[in-house]
């Protein structure tokens, strides 16, 4: 077993279905062990280049220039994490670059991130590895969730079962149970995983088609609205709902016909209901029930959110009680991810994406 000092730097680099931005972060990894954390950050999108991302992932617009500013910005993020974090691209092993998901199509096996490995490799001189999802679909699986084997590996010394739950713009579990072998190494441990629906993405979509804003910050308008239950079980009764995990959702799989004619604040009320009364249907799957319920991503900053998620999970903690960094999770994980892949090591596994066996993926473009 590696330690820590033999291991250098990795760097991951997300951006999710909400538009925020770039997040990267760096982890010292074996790609089995996380040994520790390093620096990391968060580099907005502007509001141009927000606009010209949404238009990307709506299908409209140049997608190849779409392509080549995301991956310019990546390497910006790249940049600015190595220069905050004092660390010389000669000590970073690899960037693990998910790049911008534009289309999700489970049911037809069809998942398209746009980024170019090979651009991103030559604009900093590190090592890339990008594509990760592809190879998952080729072998049968929804390309989606990738963050679960991360997520085993931060947790399965704990006391199991546990879910760690990502409210991003698509909301994820991971249920983390331990097998029969009472064995800590991350292959021998029970992993469920599966998209629930929607985190914060129908609500962003709302408020800044209804209000002219990028999203419901501090979720004021839902606190100030009131849900609407018929219409929250209106868009619980789609089929999704229905089929067994594995299972992954597009961005842009629900509609908003259930709160047409509500005020912003009641829509905004009514969708953070939806996606935490999801999670509720989700958690019907798990084996066993969780003695806790970890707390990740963009929608642990929401009062309303966590409010919904509470009523329902008592049990809920932010990741950051821990010891995790909530806001770098997804980003540390594919920073995780690449060097598994640059190992042959399988990133997804039939109980995360439905994968016929045990996969890795990735492609790798040298520096």
């Amino acid at each position: 077993m590696r330690k820590e000092e033999d291991v250098k730097w990795s760097l991951g680099l997300m951006s999710g279905t909400s538009l925020d931005g770039i997040d990267a972060a760096l982890i010292k990894t074996d790609g089995e062990q996380v040994f520790s954390f390093g620096a990391w950050l968060t580099l907005p999108f502007t509001d141009a280049e927000r606009a010209r991302v949404r238009e990307a992932v709506h299908g409209r617009g140049d997608m190849l220039a779409a392509e080549q500013e995301i991956t310019i910005k990546h390497a910006d993020a790249v940049r600015a994490l190595l220069k905050k974090a004092d660390v010389g691209r000669k000590e970073v092993n690899v960037i693990g670059f998910h790049g911008q998901t534009v289309v999700h199509r489970p049911l037809e096996h069809l998942t398209w991130q746009i980024g170019n490995g090979a651009l991103l490799a030559e604009k900093t001189g590190i090592d890339v590895v990008c594509d990760f999802r592809r190879r998952d679909v080729a072998a049968g699986g929804e390309g989606a969730p990738l963050v679960p084997l991360y997520h085993t590996a931060l947790a399965r010394h704990m006391e199991l079962p546990v879910v760690a739950l990502n409210i991003g713009g698509i909301a994820n579990v991971t249920w983390i149970g331990r097998s029969e072998s009472q064995s800590h190494e991350l292959m021998d441990l029970d992993i469920m995983a599966f998209d629930t629906g929607p985190g914060n993405v129908m609500i962003n979509e709302w408020v800044l088609k209804n209000a002219g804003i990028d999203c419901d910050l501090d979720g004021k308008r839902a606190l100030a609205g009131k849900a609407n239950q018929a219409a929250v079980q209106k868009l619980l009764a789609d089929p999704y709902f229905t089929k067994t995990p594995p299972k992954s959702l597009d961005r842009n799989h629900f509609s908003f016909d259930a709160v047409q004619g509500l005020s912003v604040e009641d829509g905004a009320a009514t969708l953070t209901e939806f996606a935490a009364a999801a999670v509720e249907k989700g958690a019907a799957y798990f084996p066993l029930p969780a003695k806790q319920w970890f707390l990740s991503g963009g929608g642990r900053h929401n009062p309303a959110i966590i409010a919904a998620l509470k009523r329902r999970f008592p049990q809920v903690y932010p990741v950051e009680s821990l010891g995790w960094i909530g806001d770098a999770l997804e980003a540390q994980a594919f920073a995780f991810l690449a060097v598994r892949s640059l190992k042959k090591l399988p990133l997804s596994l039939p109980t995360t994406t439905g994968t016929i066996r045990a996969v890795t993926g990735g492609a790798l473009y040298r520096a």
